[in-house]
């Protein structure tokens, strides 16, 4: 009898001992306690239950409804009748229903469970507790009961005192039972108290606990599982099996909710990412958008402390302003990298940024600003050179102003005076003689007015901010000068008219004139020179100055015998009119006096000395700017090649095979520490060159680089070595994920480089397609080849830039072997955890998921529309299949 009553292999190996069993009256007392237990636990459901197994079942009706409810199908309708033939029928039902499941019932019978034969009662009841409660117990493909053993040996595996080898003496001392309860509830008790010497509280403890808290019926007995030489096999699968029901669903829902948890995970800060992208990228197009056109604007406000102002502005930005810009532009483009490099990875859409923020509009961005910077700097000490000449010469305009209406004062008068018609012979003689000097005192002052005139059209050409006014004093001067000449002419013409009548004169008054004139015309000019402001910008100039200077100084000698000459003439007059007792009267033939031009020798002999310190002081000046010249050629002909020396070997790094990601990555990082470590030697230099500029140095004949450039190629320098870095680090986060050996990676980077050939870090189409087949894929040259090709495209390349990046060229090259979460996967996980339902509830995802990861779901899924649905269902379906669609964001 006993071999009816396991199929399909079950417990065949245990069947010599249990033919033994069929003898043993505590075997049969264990099976009737266990399985009148485990029944109970199913008919419970139906709101009734047996109290004895070989009587209760004998009619028929409480076997087929715990066969309903333990199938959850409806079984034929059973007889109501009590005869002996209703019976049979019912427990025929019974046992066909159970034969219809696959599971062939040999020697039992309907008339020996009707007759209550207790032995067959229980091998009918350990047939149904195989079929339904253990044979779909698989793991790793094994048989029902090795399945349902190895499960239990990996879960009591950490424990110690426990070894499950098999299901009768392994369960003695209550060990393993406590040991399951723990590894799956720990909360429920503390396995680390128990002791294997004290069995019947173990027992107890367990199965307590497993009535009280896992629903789990009480289905063995704590004594005679310590008294029995060997318990019941059976019976302790079959109460078993309950405890691998009872944890395999809470079991299955954590597993789904730690993928859920997983997937949501990456969701979460996927988009976390973009929104951080988004933002960096609006702040910098935002900034770069509002600087721009500032560097575009080449106006000033036409002055010299205007556009100082501007220059110091532009400093700032330089050292103050840019800096993080550049840095942020660096870090945004490792961060779009890294973010795409994740979404490959979790089998995501590439990230598509909002319109006009791709990493290539804000490189364009950058470049515009970049060419607006360009030159700027340049052009505005290029202003500062043209103001400064501009305010030197409208402060020469000024001065030769000055002069030339200091000696216009009172021309006019006295050119429009008839004196000389009340004047006597001697005095019209004398106002003859007089009026010659003047013509010839106004010739002498044509050129001063000429250069005058030249000064203003050259401020005018220039575009002088106070055009106005100099525009004005010189219509003035030019008016008057006007004036002067025909009032000059006319003058003349009267004297002329009157010479006939007075012709006398006096020698010595004449000849001082004549001699004065000029002479006190060269003081006006030596004077004017003497005080003459200069701008130069190298020693040279200073030098030609200095040596003017001392041709000048050399006539000294020759002016003074003039001077000497000409107030003996003054002394003369003086001395004759002593000697002779008459009153010396002014000399009628000029206006310049003896003292006027004394006055004046001694002015000029003043200024000499005053003049050699000025040119002195120019010359340190400008000696000091020779040696900032030198000081600022040292310093950049230093960085400058070791800038270059540096992008050149920062560019060479990626392209040596030999060496591995994380040796590149040390070397990228070495040259980063380096890099930062010499930013005081830039500092240096842009404090040099603020030295510079403010000494108003434009020109350095001994180095070939400007500070723009440098800072251009440091700022290059910094942007390789970041951007290199990030490539490395997202080829080794790659590398990793996808289990990618370092031969493999040499190999795809080998053959990516051997056909970039401009080191422009990626390909075009051809290519690529050229690599493909150079790594062994064969693409034919036909239609299907282009096809194939085509559809490889659209994978490395789903934008359409028609170029390829090494990350979609490995990325490809890893796609097939990748083990990705996929939305199926994620489906299945909400599935199990929505108990099959086609939906999900809020109450649900907040019991089973993190507080805040259950929100996320709540607040993305949409209502579920299904027919059989319930208020507040959720679709996961759709919300699973969006996961790995197109980002909201």
């Amino acid at each position: 009898m006993a071999d009816g009553y396991y199929e399909d292999g079950y417990m065949e190996e245990e069947e010599e001992w249990d033919r033994e069993g069929l003898l043993d009256p505590a075997w049969e007392k264990q099976q009737k306690k266990t399985f009148t237990a485990w029944c109970n636990s199913h008919l419970r459901k139906a709101g009734t239950q047996i109290e004895s197994i070989e009587e209760d079942f004998r009619n028929g009706l409480k076997l087929m409804l715990l066969l309903e409810v333990i199938s959850g199908e409806q079984l034929p309708k059973p007889d109501r009748g009590k005869m002996r033939f209703h019976k049979i029928a019912n427990v025929n039902k019974a046992l066909d229903y159970i034969a219809g499941k696959g599971v062939r019932l040999v020697s039992i019978g309907a008339e020996e469970i009707v007759d209550g034969n207790v032995k067959m009662t229980l091998g009918m009841i350990w047939t149904i507790i195989l079929r339904f409660a253990i044979q779909d117990i698989t793991v790793e493909e094994l048989t029902a009961k090795e399945g349902l053993l190895l499960w239990c040996q990996r879960k009591t595996a950490p424990y110690k005192n426990t070894n499950v080898q098999n299901f009768h003496l392994s369960w003695k001392d209550g060990l393993a039972f406590c040991a399951l309860i723990h590894r799956h509830r720990p909360e429920l008790l503390d396995y680390y108290k128990l002791t294997r010497d004290r069995p019947m509280e173990n027992l107890n403890l367990a199965f307590d606990v497993a009535e009280q808290h896992l629903d789990i019926p009480r289905m063995l007995d704590a004594e005679d599982m310590v008294n029995s030489a060997k318990p019941d096999e059976r019976s302790v699968m079959a109460y078993v099996s309950s405890y691998y029901h009872a944890f395999s669903g809470a079991q299955q829902a954590e597993t789904a909710a730690n993928r859920i948890c997983k997937v949501l995970k990456v969701n979460q800060e996927n988009e976390r990412l973009m929104e951080e992208y988004e933002r960096l990228a609006s702040e910098l197009l935002e900034w770069i958008a509002r600087t721009t056109p500032w560097l575009e604007n080449r106006t000033t406000d036409n002055t010299l402390p205007g556009t100082q102002r501007k220059l110091e502005e532009f400093r700032d930005y330089r050292r103050k302003h840019k800096p993080p810009k550049l840095q942020d532009k660096a870090r945004l483009e490792n961060s779009f990298n890294t973010l795409q490099t994740r979404l490959r990875l979790s089998n995501r859409p590439a990230y598509m940024p909002t319109n006009g923020k791709l990493v290539s509009d804000i490189a364009n961005a950058w470049k515009g600003l970049e060419r607006a910077e360009k030159g700027f700097e340049e052009w505005l000490l290029s202003e500062l050179q043209r103001l400064e000449r501009l305010d030197h010469l409208a402060q020469k305009f000024r001065h030769r102003c000055e002069i030339h209406e200091e000696w216009a004062v009172g021309k006019e008068d006295m050119l429009q005076s008839q004196d000389y018609l009340r004047s006597s012979l001697n005095e019209l003689k004398a106002m003859k003689k007089k009026h010659e000097a003047f013509e010839s005192d106004l010739a002498a002052h044509q050129d001063r007015v000429e250069q005058i005139a030249a000064i203003a059209q050259e401020l005018n050409a220039l575009g002088y901010h106070d055009c106005v006014t100099v525009n004005s004093r010189c219509q003035t001067i030019c008016d008057q000068w006007d004036r002067l000449g025909t009032l000059t002419q006319q003058r003349r013409q009267g004297l002329d008219e009157a010479e006939k009548i007075l012709e006398m004169i006096d020698r010595y008054h004449l000849d001082f004139a004549k001699r004065a004139a000029p002479f006190n015309n060269w003081l006006d000019g030596a004077k004017e020179d003497l005080l003459d402001m200069f701008i130069v910008h190298t020693t040279e100039e200073i030098q030609e100055l200095m040596g003017a200077h001392e041709q000048f100084k050399q006539t000294l000698g020759e002016a003074d015998k003039e001077f000497n000459s000409i107030m003996t003439l003054a002394t003369e007059v003086h001395k004759l009119a002593r000697d002779h007792g008459i009153q010396v009267t002014e000399n009628p033939y000029t206006t310049v006096a003896a003292q006027d031009i004394a006055n004046k020798w001694n002015e000029v002999k003043r200024l000499v000395p005053q003049r050699d310190r000025t040119l002195q002081d120019e010359m340190v000046k400008q000696q000091h700017n020779e040696h900032l010249r030198r000081q600022f050629a040292s310093k950049a002909n230093t960085i400058g090649p070791w800038i270059e020396n540096h992008l050149d070997a920062v560019a060479s790094i990626g392209v040596n095979m030999k060496s591995s990601l994380e040796d590149q990555l040390n070397k990228l990082r070495t040259y980063e520490k380096t890099t930062n470590s010499y930013k005081p030697n830039i500092d240096e230099l842009e404090k040099i060159n603020e030295s510079v500029q403010e000494a108003m140095i434009f020109e350095n004949k001994y180095t070939q680089y400007t500070m723009e450039t440098l800072r251009v190629g440091w700022e290059q320098l910094l942007t390789a070595v970041a951007r290199n870095i990030n490539e490395v680090e997202n080829q080794i986060l790659t590398r990793d994920s996808k289990g990618i050996s370092e031969d493999q990676m040499n190999e795809f980077r080998m053959s990516f480089n051997h056909f970039d050939k401009e080191r422009s870090r990626r390909l075009t189409p051809k290519e690529f397609k050229a690599c493909l087949v150079s790594l062994g894929y064969n693409i034919r040259e036909d239609k299907q080849g282009e096809t194939d090709f085509n559809r490889i495209m659209s994978i490395v390349d789903p934008n359409h830039c028609q170029y390829i990046t090494f990350d979609a060229f490995l990325d490809f090259m890893t796609r097939e072997t990748a083990d990705t979460d996929t939305a199926e996967q994620v489906m299945k996980s909400f599935k199990i955890l929505a108990a099959d339902k086609p939906y999900i509830t809020a109450q649900i995802l907040r019991q089973e998921l993190p507080p805040d990861q259950a929100e996320y779901c709540i607040q993305r899924m949409a209502p579920y529309t299904g027919r059989d649905g319930i208020p507040g269902a959720l679709d996961y379906m759709s919300f699973s299949t969006a996961l790995y669609g197109e980002s909201d964001l």
